[in-house]
């Protein structure tokens, strides 16, 4: 099936309440109302080649409610696409030309309404999770007017959680940066005004590393961190830089929605969070130093405690997510060292920006701890220093053994360092 847009001025459902919001993307200032809608198949997985492209396919599924997966040509390679065709989605590449559709061998009816989400490939290949916008919108009550910078890949998580709120709720515009702006981003936020950011840890690290003068030139008076381990020094970072905004961190993922949110400016959550039941809300556990979650905002098919495989560790009356179960321990001559713990150590060091720690094989030991690290270029420190900081912090098995120093913070297009 088809959905052919420009034939049908009258939408198939009630405008959404953010419609008239201000869009700036690709230089140019719109409105959700005036984005031009694409003719698309149903169901369609949709690679948009831009962010205006993205927008314009999440505004056509708002009003005709057309079954879509939406992504960027780069995280669906041919295998992925293959996989699209053989559940009977339609492939459309949609750029400045239109839209280019590769069509399944079998078509299949659409499902209205469904959404569906990439999930990051953490735990191997990107899986489809479905969804719908409602269970994406998950800010309901008023919001005081904010403009919104969005620095996320189409079609991801974070990305429509920040879509949503602008397309759900009056007052909340939106500037949007391509991949290719992010190192330029604080400029052109502060001329448009932009009081509220959402990014990763590692986006606000880059950030505050390549420009921080020019990043509190922006009037932020919200900011948001997830998608990555959320640890003390960032937080802190940010305070210093912006000592009146709010800054709040969100655990979410595909699966589960957006589960925490703290805004009290720690690191990891309350314990007495862990267990509480509350109508409408989700239910957090720890299983086996698992983070498990019970969440009414999941992932179509998961009902009930999900596993997240994020490894949790309890410390000072604080829950403190570390990092990925499968990733986050070393076996250090059968002593356990959490990767996440270190880095928190590291990145807490003045002259650390970033810090990535793994396991590395060692003779007699099996495994021994390494780092890689970006350094503050005005507080610069050796390996020496950064070891000796970390002896005194951490039991001996659990200090780094080798510390590689990098130039520039790595990030992918997911804004993630795989840390």
């Amino acid at each position: 099936m088809t959905v052919a847009t420009a034939g049908h001025p009258t939408p198939a459902r009630p405008e959404p309440a953010g419609v008239d919001n201000r869009l700036v993307v690709g230089g140019a200032t719109l409105t959700w109302r005036s984005l031009p809608l694409p003719t698309l198949s149903d169901p369609a997985a949709v690679l948009a080649h831009s962010a205006l492209d993205a927008l314009t396919a999440a505004r056509q599924h708002a009003v005709h409610g057309t079954e879509l997966l939406l992504s960027t040509e780069s995280r669906v390679d041919t295998v992925m696409r293959a996989e699209l065709l053989e559940a009977g989605f339609t492939v459309s590449v949609l750029d400045d030309d239109g839209v280019h559709p590769s069509a399944p061998a079998r078509p299949r009816a659409a499902e209205p309404g469904r959404l569906w989400l990439l999930t990051s490939g953490s735990t191997g290949r990107p899986k489809r999770v479905g969804h719908t916008l409602d269970t994406l919108t998950t800010v309901r009550g008023g919001q005081p007017d904010r403009t919104w910078l969005c620095p996320y890949a189409p079609g991801t998580y974070a990305w429509w959680q920040v879509v949503t709120l602008s397309l759900t709720q009056p007052g909340q515009h939106l500037l949007v940066v391509e991949s290719d702006e992010l190192d330029d981003w604080p400029t052109v936020a502060a001329a448009h005004g932009v009081d509220a950011a959402s990014g990763t840890p590692t986006f606000w690290r880059r950030t505050l590393y390549r420009d921080a003068t020019a990043l509190a030139r922006v009037p932020l008076r919200q900011i948001t961190l997830g998608g990555e381990p959320v640890d003390q020094a960032i937080l802190d970072q940010l305070r210093d830089a912006f000592p009146t905004a709010r800054i709040s961190w969100i655990y979410a993922s595909s699966e589960v929605g957006a589960s925490i949110v703290v805004h009290d400016g720690r690191a990891g959550f309350p314990v007495d969070w862990l267990d509480r039941e509350s109508p409408g809300r989700p239910t957090l556990s720890v299983r086996d130093d698992e983070l498990v979650v019970t969440s009414p905002h999941h992932g179509a098919g998961l009902a009930g405690p999900i596993r997240t495989g994020d490894r949790v560790q309890v410390l000072d009356g604080r829950v403190l997510i570390t990092g990925r179960r499968d990733s986050d321990e070393i076996n250090v001559g059968g002593s356990k060292v959490s990767a996440g713990v270190v880095r928190g150590v590291l990145a807490g060091h003045p002259a650390v920006a970033w810090a990535r720690v793994t396991g590395r094989r060692a003779p007699v030991l099996g495994r021994m701890v390494v780092a890689e690290v970006v350094l503050d270029p005005a507080d610069p420190a050796d390996e020496a220093a950064l070891v000796r900081w970390c002896a005194d912090r951490l039991p001996e098995h659990a200090v780094p053994r080798r510390i590689r120093v990098l130039t520039e913070i790595p990030v992918k297009e997911t804004l993630k360092s795989d840390v």
